[in-house]
């Protein structure tokens, strides 16, 4: 008997192809199954010398994955979570949500220095308006730099001397083995993350029974609930990477907590709140949790944002 055959669609970069063969191998536990990985090139890859925030569009990183799901070419698309838009292109959609590695932000920083230490007027490297702006919070005398490309090339400007430290993902760094590199883990108090960070999660064409069937043992159900109220209040707020948003979602005793912020470009300005409910109520949280922000005055911070950026629904870096 022919064995069945899956084609997964990835980003060709280290840590896609780690998440997507991650993936293959949880597949071929469960089944005996063929799987081909086909590596596509997004135009987040194409473009490395803008800043995302002024690129605008949509999926910057999955738009053309998307487009081989709906075409047939894949049978499924392996995503980090933080990639993916709030609105999904029409007949697809997230069938699964990986556990959940560690979803904080890191500092990597010369000479090992913690974030607390760094010395007055700090450069520091990251491409991420919300880690930015989060960052300018805690201490306003950090010199922000844009910085892209693979975590090789961002640790060679540090070694080159021109930044004093990076922000980067923990899952990103713990994945590929570089977690000895790791100065300080960002505590969530002082830094929110994105949202879906460190989560991988798995696109299918709707209807796709087969698929759907593979995939459902890959699901875990906090993350999924997490997520989805993380992703609800990013909806709601109509954000995306050229937003500082952030939110964070836990599944505390049964019960489904939901941190989110907004801040200024600059720092000054943050709005944080927090919301608990059922997990079964996880988007309508995430709703929730949005409109007490709006209305506490981000819709200002955010209104300002959009008209320097245009911002589309993007990605939650």
């Amino acid at each position: 008997m022919t064995k069945q055959k899956l084609v997964i669609g990835s980003r060709g970069s280290k840590l896609a192809l780690w998440q997507t063969n991650h993936i293959a191998d949880e597949l071929r536990s469960h089944f005996d199954i063929d799987i081909e990985i086909k590596t596509i090139k997004t135009q987040g890859d194409k473009i490395l010398d803008t800043p995302l925030a002024k690129i605008g569009g949509k999926g910057l990183f999955v738009k053309e994955i998307e487009n081989a799901l709906t075409a047939g070419d894949i049978d499924l698309a392996v995503h980090s979570m933080k990639d993916v838009p709030t609105e999904l292109p029409d007949g697809l959609g997230i069938a699964a949500m990986t556990v959940r590695a560690d979803p904080r932000d890191v500092l990597i920083s010369k000479n090992n220095v913690s974030l607390t230490d760094l010395p007055q007027g700090a450069v520091i490297g990251t491409s991420s308006l919300r880690r930015q702006s989060q960052l300018l919070n805690l201490r306003p005398d950090f010199k922000m730099v844009d910085v892209r490309g693979n975590l090789d090339t961002r640790l060679r400007k540090i070694e080159e001397g021109r930044f004093d430290a990076i922000i980067l993902a923990a899952a990103g760094i713990d994945r590929l083995g570089y977690s000895d590199m790791i100065t300080e883990r960002i505590p969530s108090e002082l830094m929110i993350s994105a949202v879906g960070q460190g989560s991988i999660g798995i696109e299918i064409r709707g209807g796709d029974a087969r698929i759907a069937e593979y995939i459902k043992v890959l699901n875990d159900p906090d993350t999924f609930a997490a997520i989805t109220a993380e992703r609800g209040l990013m909806a709601q707020l109509q954000g995306g990477c050229q937003v500082p948003i952030g939110a964070i979602g836990r599944i505390i005793d049964g019960e489904l907590r939901l941190d989110g912020i907004v801040a200024s470009l600059d720092g000054r300005e943050v709005y944080k709140d927090k919301l608990t409910g059922d997990p079964a109520d996880a988007q309508e949280i995430g709703f929730r949790l949005a409109t007490l922000l709006s209305d506490a005055g981000a819709d200002a911070i955010l209104a300002d944002i959009r008209a320097t950026f245009d911002v589309e629904d993007g990605i939650g870096v």
